[in-house]
């Protein structure tokens, strides 16, 4: 599957944890310029490196559940999506 995909119930879900996540970052810009105390700072970027985590497991949950599962079910480079999320995996240790 490709970029083409409908936009589904994670995509939605991912897509609006990437939206707040966006606002929080423009709040933490704000909390930098109006000179806000430093770990007030740092709290809300682990919030946002959170949110980031979630929309990127949510992301990854469907492409396992939906290219992958169709690559396995289709024998259609089921070995190079499944060596695609290993890979991330890995890059994300």
């Amino acid at each position: 599957m490709d970029a083409t995909i409908e936009m589904n119930e994670e995509r939605k879900r991912a897509m609006q944890m990437l939206k707040t996540a966006r606002g929080q970052l423009d709040g933490i810009i704000r909390m930098l310029e109006d000179g806000r105390y430093c770990v007030d700072i740092s709290n809300q970027i682990l919030a946002v490196h959170a949110l980031l985590k979630k929309a990127d497991l949510e992301i990854l949950d469907q492409h396992i559940h939906h290219c992958v599962k169709d690559a396995i079910l289709n024998n259609d480079q089921a070995e190079e999506k499944i060596e695609e999320v290993l890979q991330l995996f890995k890059r994300a240790r």
